[in-house]
């Protein structure tokens, strides 16, 4: 019976997956959607393995970070940084406030504050990459532009995980220093060596056995990921840096055959977060969801005319900024950082409502927008 049903939810999920494509929306909300249906206090709530789903939903951000961090170059990412530093702080206090006061406003206290201005404030690398390949705009200046923001809100989160941990934990002022610290100096070494040693670790792998490269660095990652947990530091950033530092062809291949395993595994990360959410729950959050739905959906769409407002094409900011408007993966992870919480349950409740309206508002946005202008 275990394994009847795990393969009809993989089958209810590649069904979805199709859907997705025809109506031309991001397939997350659809995963997350069916999630709600499946867990606890659903519509047909199913008895799966909760372990097998659990350690799905790891790998499932492990790779979403991984092929995030394979598809870029430290050079591209530094110079990016450099160029939109600014907006990059813009974006910061444009959609992390809100977030934090409204946090404030329900009385979660200052770990709340922190902890829903970062959902608030991080767009969704995953959906943004899908949805600009889907779009076709991957190789476009609107795409390089987005990117840099991308990179900057990543690069953000390294110091911010391990705060949010330590926060929540309660573990006190030294211990959220050294892990803070610690994130920094981890992140910084994993840059430097990306920059100055280009090609040096990825010289270590021979793309002459595609099966040994992937079960390597996919293994690798999973262990990196694993050891950054024990000292405290973000997994998924980890698994970000270790794609970071591969280059050339070794990073082709790798990403090609890493492909079909995070499409796998990232479906299994949102049907987990929905499963571990009771639909009762929406129906008390989903008035506020929607005013931070609003709220972020501006705030993205700002941040997009600021990043895109010089481009010949006076359109191409709201593009970008729809590119920007969902939350996706980061912010579930917080989500789950935080579950431990007294406020845990509304917080995650708030979470998927407002990932769910994000996400379909910004593939809503993309849709009429491709039909009203050329592609760039």
């Amino acid at each position: 019976m275990l394994l009847i049903e795990i393969g009809l939810v993989l089958l209810l999920l590649g069904l979805a997956a199709f859907l997705a494509v025809k109506i031309k929306i991001s397939v997350v909300p659809i995963f997350l959607v069916i999630g709600l249906a499946l867990g606890k206090g659903g519509l047909l709530p199913l008895d799966v393995s909760s372990e097998f789903l659990e350690t799905g939903a790891h790998f499932g951000a492990i790779l979403l970070l991984l092929m995030l961090g394979l598809e870029h170059s430290a050079k591209d990412l530094a110079g990016a940084f450099t160029e939109r530093r600014f907006v990059g702080l813009v974006d910061l206090l444009v959609n992390a406030v809100p977030g934090a006061v409204i946090a404030l406003f329900l009385g979660w206290g200052a770990v709340g504050a922190v902890v829903l201005g970062g959902i608030t404030y991080v767009s969704s690398s995953g959906i943004a990459s899908q949805m600009m390949r889907e779009a076709g705009w991957q190789r476009s200046e609107i795409s390089r532009r987005v990117t840099g923001i991308l990179v900057f809100e990543d690069l953000a989160l390294a110091p911010y995980l391990p705060l949010v941990t330590t926060l929540v934990a309660n573990l006190g002022a030294i211990t959220g220093f050294v892990s803070v610290t610690s994130a920094v100096l981890i992140t910084a070494v994993a840059l430097l060596i990306a920059l100055r040693g280009e090609n040096v670790v990825s010289r270590l792998f021979s793309i002459q056995a595609p099966g040994g490269l992937l079960l390597t660095v996919f293994g690798g990652a999973i262990f990196v990921a694993g050891v950054a947990e024990i000292v405290g530091f973000s997994s998924a950033v980890a698994a970000f840096l270790v794609g970071l530092v591969l280059t050339g062809e070794v990073a082709s291949v790798v990403r090609l055959r890493l492909a079909p395993l995070r499409d796998l595994f990232s479906a299994i990360f949102f049907l987990f977060f929905g499963l571990s959410i009771d639909p009762v729950d929406i129906l008390q959050v989903w008035p506020l969801a929607l005013l931070l739905a609003v709220l972020g959906v501006v705030g993205k769409m700002y941040v997009g005319w600021l990043v895109s407002g010089d481009m010949s094409d006076r359109s191409a900011w709201r593009r970008t900024g729809a590119f920007l408007v969902p939350r996706g993966e980061f912010s579930i992870v917080i989500a789950g950082l935080a579950s431990v919480a007294t406020f845990g349950a509304q917080l995650q409740a708030l979470t998927v409502t407002y990932v769910l309206m994000t996400s379909i508002a910004a593939s809503v946005a993309l849709r009429y927008f491709r039909s009203s202008f050329d592609k760039i």
